[in-house]
């Protein structure tokens, strides 16, 4: 099966970083990593489940998606997302293109494509065994609401022809198509094993959902990510806890360690009653973002939000992020002299780098719609 991958996806330039940069970004990853198994901070995270979820908390760990963005002051970590899109589209990019970088620069992936797909299947059949290590994996299910009309719809048919490829069943489909029967999930006419869950109802609440949600706490599929993970991982208010002295602390956090995460993650706060006119006096230098929001939906800049729409960010539910600029890289296409913007993504599975790529933007967060924008190489200036 050939994929049709549209060209839009992929920017027309490459992303240059410096070694320096690139090192603080694998530290920033190490040391997060070693908050995630912190039971303390664990207990943070999980209390915000709801009840259902409680049980068991059992969560499964599939690649998760570091995004940094890279400047002249240095390297902060935006945000960390469970259900990452861009992995097999990024890696895509580099097939055909010569294996070695551009002269005086080093490649940032550790990985050929070819390789990197290998340990892609590795990953979901170590998460399947963790699960169930009684059978191998047959079957997968890619989850997402109407799910060719989805913007990376390719990338699913990538991870559909790479699972058939190492001898897996997949289909790609909607919620609606997901059914139990006789304690087993189904699509059409397929059990399901394991569900590759690219939803981003992260805690799976609309009732929409209740089939996969049923398989999930009664552990009749594997459901990956799920809500366990977005907790522990991926909700935006985990920033706040993971520059959280106090707590850090009482984990017994190593002080190079606290460092790191105090220089490399942009200081963050809950919106609340206490701190409301605080943070709308200081907007300027601030982003706000929803606790579990995606793809930078309901994402604002303080210096550009209205009245209206801070009337809502108020309510709660809202994280206050210190501006970290993105860095930027000069694009063709724009027909101006103006750089783009930029951020960086680490693809890390088990505290291992599997992927870095580089999304190039214009305007107020990442998207494929600008000329000579999208998935970008990224290289190391030594």
């Amino acid at each position: 099966m050939a994929v049709e991958i549209r060209s839009d996806f992929y920017s027309s330039n490459y992303v240059v970083v410096s070694k320096m940069q690139f090192n603080r970004m694998l530290d920033i990853v190490k040391a997060v990593e070693s908050v995630f198994g912190c039971k303390e901070y664990q207990g943070q995270v999980f209390s915000r489940l709801p009840d259902v979820d409680h049980v068991g908390l059992d969560k499964s760990d599939l690649f998760l998606a570091y995004d940094f963005h890279v400047n002249q002051q240095g390297v902060g970590l935006i945000e960390v997302n469970t259900n990452p899109g861009g992995a097999l589209l990024s890696a895509a990019l580099t097939r055909g293109l010569p294996s070695h970088p551009p002269k005086h620069l080093e490649l940032s992936s550790p990985l050929q494509a070819g390789t990197f797909e290998s340990e892609l299947i590795a990953m979901f059949e170590e998460e399947w065994q963790k699960f169930n290590r009684f059978r191998p994996l047959k079957s997968i299910a890619i989850i997402d609401e109407n799910p060719d009309q989805q913007f990376l719809f390719p990338e699913f048919l990538l991870f559909q022809e790479l699972f058939l490829k190492h001898g897996i069943d997949c289909v790609i489909a909607d919620p609606s198509e997901v059914t139990l029967n006789e304690g087993s999930l189904w699509v059409r006419n397929v059990r399901i094993d394991l569900v590759y869950n690219r939803l981003t109802d992260f805690y799976l609440e609309d009732p929409a959902f209740k089939n996969i949600r049923q398989a999930y706490v009664e552990k009749l599929s594997l459901v990956t990510p799920n809500p366990a993970s977005y907790a522990l991982y991926a909700d935006k208010r985990n920033l706040v806890l993971l520059t959280d002295k106090k707590l850090l602390n009482s984990c017994g956090i190593a002080a190079e360690i606290l460092d790191v995460l105090e220089k490399g993650i942009p200081v963050t706060q809950e919106v609340n009653a206490a701190n409301e006119d605080v943070l709308w006096t200081h907007r300027r230098n601030l982003y706000f973002k929803p606790n579990n929001g995606f793809g930078a939906r309901a994402v604002y800049r303080g210096d550009k939000i209205t009245k209206k729409v801070w009337s809502m960010i108020r309510q709660g539910q809202y994280v206050a992020q210190k501006y970290f600029a993105p860095g930027e890289v000069s694009v063709a296409e724009t027909g101006t002299e103006n750089p783009m913007k930029f951020d960086v993504r680490l693809f890390v599975y088990g505290g291992r780098i599997l992927w870095v790529s580089a999304r190039v933007y214009q305007g107020q967060a990442t998207n494929f719609r600008t000329p000579g924008g999208g998935f970008a190489q990224v290289f190391v200036q030594p």
